[in-house]
């Protein structure tokens, strides 16, 4: 007889396990949540928080020091590494203690400390000697940083999203290996904090940008705060206590190097052998992005786990259906997902919504090199591309990289999800001058593509004066 039981266990205490935990016993469930820290969710210690922290810092430093085109002096600007890291910490911790305040809060006997590992396909082995028997099983253990092997080997040199926040003050120097939203995000609020930095990656894209126009528009903007090498193939070693990298011939030191070349799934030590799911070549089963099952079993996988769309809302809900389903089983119950919005918080923002171009999408784009408010606010870079089916003109997709682009990615998931036309969208109030009605450009474009003709008491033209 098994020690504990229950009926549905969820494996890991990050937002998916949270979010799973939650839903099973809301719907009637006993649930147990196990977990071998209850350190607090990804985002909220080493994601999502600390690195918008350090951006910020980045924001304030870069501001500081452009203050003189709006006729504002402000002197020589100097960046206390010490003390931009201790403020991200600090604040970091805040974080951390709301969401472990949470777990206090469950029933009394929820909460698990311990490792587990499946024996069979409802039953668990923890670390401490005691099993667990459920009915239904949730997986949600998260996603760990890839280091491979000759990075590994320059011991406390080495840096990922998971240790970089810890470092006491800033490095002189530092290589970032991987162009993703991770590696893209530090190495510009480096860069803006006075670090200089190099971004290495062998693809030739930035954060897997699929719009040509506003790629090209992204690399230029980076281009400019930081040295990238695209399409190049980095050896790191060490030199007189630093990081030599090796590339196409040259070589360069630097004080650290920052490792962002994925968080693959965190399933080591699950045993997943033991459930009788059908693993690929990785070691992963088969997941229904409509269920979170896996299989046919009385497994859900949730969050980054399923190495599906690892972003936090897409883990909480990813979380909740896994929950409510566990406890459903076998009368799972497909669930409508909500139209997909990745967001990098570059400056200016990158955002991608929904679908991406295709050779029939109808496709408007707005310049934001010359749009009014981002002139006034000197923001002027970038490009917005926004993409419909035709016969109606409804809107299925869109790339933003401009200024405001992490609001206006909202309006237009928004706006997708409800299945709007672009004429639609643009029979909304748009106020001037703000950097939303830089989208009406985009928009007309789409009408004139169906074509459509536009409300006779629509404006065909943009508002005087930018």
């Amino acid at each position: 007889m098994a020690d504990l039981t229950c009926d549905v266990a969820v494996i890991g205490a990050g937002t998916a396990g949270i979010s799973a935990e939650h839903n099973a016993r809301k719907h009637g469930a006993r649930t147990l949540l196990i977990d071998p820290e209850f350190a607090g969710t990804t985002c909220a210690t080493v994601g999502c928080m600390p690195s918008k922290l350090l951006i910020a810092a980045g924001r304030a430093a870069h501001g500081a020091r452009k203050a003189g085109v709006f006729g504002i002096g402000t002197g020589p600007v100097s960046v206390d590494g010490r003390a931009v890291m201790k403020r991200v910490r600090d604040e970091r911790d805040r974080f951390v203690a709301g969401t472990r305040k949470g777990f206090d809060r469950l029933p009394e006997g929820t909460c698990i400390r311990a490792r587990a590992r499946f024996t069979s396909a409802t039953t668990l082995e923890l670390d401490d000697g005691r099993s667990v028997s459920a009915n239904a099983v949730v997986i949600a253990t998260g996603s760990a940083p890839m280091v491979p092997g000759p990075y590994r080997a320059l011991g406390d040199l080495t840096l990922t999203n998971e240790t970089v926040f810890e470092l006491d003050d800033l490095p002189q120097s530092l290589a970032v290996i991987g162009a993703g939203v991770i590696g893209l995000e530090l190495a510009q609020a480096m860069a803006r904090l006075g670090v200089r930095v190099a971004v290495f990656d062998r693809a030739e894209r930035l954060a897997q940008m699929r719009c040509e126009r506003v790629h090209d528009v992204l690399k230029d903007a980076m281009a400019q705060e930081m040295a990238l090498h695209l399409g190049s193939d980095p050896q790191p070693s060490e030199e007189s206590g630093k990081v030599r990298i090796d590339w196409d011939g040259q070589s360069a030191l630097f004080d650290r190097v920052l490792v962002a070349t994925g968080r693959p799934p965190n399933l080591k030590g699950l045993n997943l052998e033991a459930t009788g799911l059908k693993l690929n070549d990785k070691g992963m089963p088969e997941v229904s992005e409509a269920t979170m099952q896996c299989g046919e079993a009385p497994i859900f996988m949730a969050g980054d786990a399923n190495a599906m769309h690892p972003v936090l809302h897409e883990a909480s809900d990813e979380g909740a259906i896994a929950g409510r389903n566990a406890v459903a089983y076998p009368a799972v119950v497909r669930s409508d997902r909500r139209v997909p919005l990745s967001l990098t918080f570059t400056e200016p923002p990158l955002v991608s919504i929904g679908q991406g171009p295709d050779e029939s999408a109808k496709i408007g784009t707005a310049d934001y090199s010359s749009q009014g408010r981002a002139r006034v606010d000197d923001e002027n870079t970038g490009v917005a591309r926004i993409y419909a089916a035709a016969p109606r003109g409804r809107l299925i997709g869109a790339d933003l990289f401009c200024p405001g682009a992490d609001h206006m990615g909202h309006l237009l998931a928004l706006a997708i999800q409800q299945g709007l036309t672009a004429e639609e969208l643009l029979s909304m109030p748009f106020y001037h001058p703000t950097l939303e009605e830089g989208l009406r450009g985009a928009l007309k474009e789409i009408c004139r593509a169906v074509p459509l003709h536009l409300s006779g008491d629509q404006d065909p033209g943009s508002p005087p004066g930018g």
